[in-house]
């Protein structure tokens, strides 16, 4: 069962939760941005980058499930027909393919003040349509090439230690060989001296 979010709920009930939700989610994806409360636009945050995950994907599963949650509802576009201005279509065809490049991330939180009426705080969520610099992906691919030579680095140290172990082991051996092999010798010299001596 999974965690259930601290704090009262969006809403009288969880249904209506998730309605809310789902028109929040289907009002951003519309407009790319819209004025909500703090509290309203972190719940939807998480909401609407899984959508834009799965919208990512692109398949038949993941348009189902999107099409779960936004309802398919069409934009006020005059000219629109059919299904091709439905807010699943664009967030498939329009909104995914700018993110292609970006791993998370797609929305961002900003407080702009308080509501006049209820002093509730306000926020603005949008999707972060800029593309991602080039100075990122290269800072990335830097820290990746760093973090891969230093563990490179440790396993063969480890494999060093391994074969000076083996080595030391090896000379051990050798060593406690040699000395049961003089021992064995001693042995048998002094086995024969004694046996000379009784014959004398």
């Amino acid at each position: 069962m999974p965690t259930p979010t601290k704090g009262p709920r969006l809403g009288g009930g969880s249904a209506h939760e998730r309605q809310i939700l789902a028109n929040l989610a289907t009002s951003l994806f519309e407009h790319g941005r819209i004025t909500t409360t703090l509290t309203r636009a972190k719940r939807l945050q998480p909401l609407a980058e899984r959508l834009i995950t799965k919208a990512k994907r692109g398949d038949l599963h993941a348009r189902r499930q999107v099409s779960s949650v936004i309802r398919n509802k069409t934009p006020r576009r005059w000219n629109g027909e059919g299904d091709a201005y439905t807010i699943v279509h664009r967030l498939f065809n329009e909104i995914a393919p700018q993110f292609a490049e970006r791993n998370g991330g797609y929305t961002r939180i900003t407080k702009v003040g308080t509501r006049k009426g209820d002093n509730a705080q306000l926020a603005v969520i949008e999707l972060v349509l800029e593309p991602v610099s080039p100075k990122q992906a290269v800072v990335r691919e830097a820290e990746g090439a760093a973090k891969r030579s230093v563990k490179e680095q440790a396993a063969a140290e480890v494999e060093d230690t391994a074969a000076e172990t083996a080595e030391v082991e090896e000379a051990a051996v050798e060593e406690a060989s040699a000395e049961e092999a003089e021992t064995t010798e001693v042995e048998a010299d002094e086995a024969e001296a004694a046996a000379d001596s009784d014959e004398k």
